[in-house]
């Protein structure tokens, strides 16, 4: 955006993109809201703190903007993230900050993936499930599949998709 506006071209379908990406993380903490409500009688619990998996860099990672509204709003928040915690909490010192993603959703209402993170693919769902008070899912990546989510007891929410009901 800057470098064409240095250039004098107005940018539209880059300017829509950024637009777009702006309203992500509060789209996001909506959908977790309208599940969960009451937000202040909640535990959240949230897989991935970096901007991108493999990294430990968190400028610019939605998870920061995610989780400052859902503290925000009352909510309990606790946090996994495989090797960004120690800058994630610099940045968000009220969150409860676990060593494992069962650790993080044991005792959750729901567990709100926002790093792709390839640990993540592979977890055990049913531990997860078990460990958690409600099995509800926020999948900011569409990382796992609605279909085996709702076989597996979940209630599923993904990013442009219906939501998947328990079966």
């Amino acid at each position: 955006m800057h470098t064409a506006a240095t250039l004098g071209y107005r940018f539209d379908i880059l300017r829509a993109v950024v637009d777009v990406n702006a309203a992500r993380a509060a789209h996001f903490v909506s959908m977790i809201e309208q599940a969960l409500t009451p937000l202040p009688t909640r535990r959240i619990a949230i897989l991935g703190l970096s901007f991108k998996p493999n990294t430990d860099d968190m400028r610019e990672a939605k998870s920061v903007e995610v989780i400052t509204r859902l503290v925000e709003q009352g909510a309990t928040v606790c946090a996994y993230d495989p090797v960004a915690m120690t800058h994630a909490q610099k940045m968000l010192p009220t969150v409860v900050y676990a060593d494992s993603p069962y650790a993080a959703a044991t005792g959750a209402d729901g567990v709100a993936l926002i790093t792709e993170w390839n640990e993540f693919k592979f977890l055990n769902l049913e531990r997860l499930r078990t460990v958690m008070r409600r099995p509800v899912v926020f999948d900011g990546r569409n990382l796992w599949e609605a279909e085996r989510m709702r076989r597996l007891g979940f209630e599923y929410h993904s990013i442009g998709r219906p939501p998947v009901r328990r079966s």
